[in-house]
Order: C-alpha cells, then structure tokens, then sequence
C-alpha cells in the first residue's frame, strides 16, 4: 500500500512540475513577443538596448484565474482621462469577476470606439487596472491587460494578471495613456506581470 501511495504521490508532484515548466514557458514566450514589439512599433518609447531594463514578476500561475464575464447592455460611451491630459472615447463592455488569493474582486472591460472602426482592431478590448503593487514594486500609473471579444467563452475569460504589462508612459512622457478608473482599483496586491522600468533607477544609483 505504502508503494502504490509513493508511486501516486511521485506522479501527482511531476505532473504539477510539468505543468509548471509549461506555464512559465508560455510565459515567457509571451514576454519575448511583448519585447520585440517595441522594435517594431513607429512609436515605441524604447530600443534595443533599453530592453534589458524591463522586468517581470516570476511567471505565477496563480494569478491565472477564471473570471466570469457579464456582458453590459446599452453602455453609453465615456471619456477616459488620459495622463497627458486629453481623453479617450471608450464604452464598458462588461464587467470580470474573479477570486485571487481567495477575495472576491471584478475588473470592468473596455471598448475604444475609435479602434473600433477599424477592421484590424474591432474585436480588441482593454482593461486597465490598478493594485496594491502600484507605485512600489510596478508602475504608479497602474498596468493593462489587452484581450479581444473571441477570448471570451461562454461567459469565460482566463484572466492572466502575468501578462499585465505597463502603459508607454511608464518609460517615457508624452503619451496618451488613459488612466485606470476607480471601478478598476483592486483593493489587493497582484505581483504578477510587468515590474517598475529599471533604467531609471539603475542611472540614479550610479550618480
């Protein structure tokens, strides 16, 4: 008996480690794709040699979690104030709710009305956020999430806070970052995703 438990026992801890390996893998596949971008895109804030400055929490899949969505129905557009002072058109598209750590918490979905009407990006959506990390271990201005209206499933949507990655505003002023509304303020920590740019602080410690 005590033979058949160690075998389980060794099949359940290798399962977990695999799975494991495999989150982190996935990851970090993402995190390398997130880092390319900024070479490609006309209006990135950073180069080549500013990359070894960003950071990421572990890869967690904890902070992996089902969320169940509710679509809004006739949501008015709004204006969301932007950290350069304009604003951006956007609409809720509905709201996430989930449990991290065991706490109940909802994030609202957005809908930019001007990306919107252009075929590339009309199924895109967005969700800005703030948590107890902001302005210690990750940015002050709060973090996003991007995800488009066919990754929502049956009222489902895997919310992955280790893809949290900072606005452009994070590395450099003069863009249009809209800024998380209070609705979106988690009242706990999510030490997942994208850390503080280090560049920063890494040219102040050697003054």
């Amino acid at each position: 008996m005590k033979a058949v438990f160690n075998t389980l026992l060794f099949l359940v801890l290798t399962t977990a480690v695999c799975s494991a390996q495999d989150f982190a893998e996935q990851t970090n596949k993402f995190r390398d794709s997130y880092k390319k971008e900024f070479l490609h895109s006309p209006n990135s804030p950073l180069k080549k040699d500013d990359l070894r400055f960003l950071q990421f929490y572990d890869p967690d899949s904890s902070y992996s979690v089902e969320a169940h969505f509710e679509k809004s129905r006739g949501g008015k557009s709004f204006e969301m104030p932007t950290y350069s002072g304009t604003q951006k058109t956007y609409v809720r598209y509905g709201v996430l709710k989930f449990r991290v750590n065991g706490k109940k918490q909802k994030l609202n979905v957005y809908r930019s009305l001007s990306l919107q009407t252009v075929a590339k990006y009309k199924d895109y959506l967005f969700i800005p956020f703030k948590d107890k990390t902001n302005g210690t271990e990750s940015y002050g201005g709060g973090r996003y999430i991007d995800l488009k209206t066919t990754d929502i499933k049956n009222n489902t949507y895997v919310l992955d806070f280790n893809k949290a990655y900072n606005p452009y505003c994070a590395y450099s002023s003069g863009y249009n970052c809209p800024i998380p509304p209070a609705a979106n303020h988690l009242s706990v920590a999510i030490p997942a995703g994208e850390k503080k740019f280090a560049k920063e602080h890494e040219e102040t410690s050697l003054k």
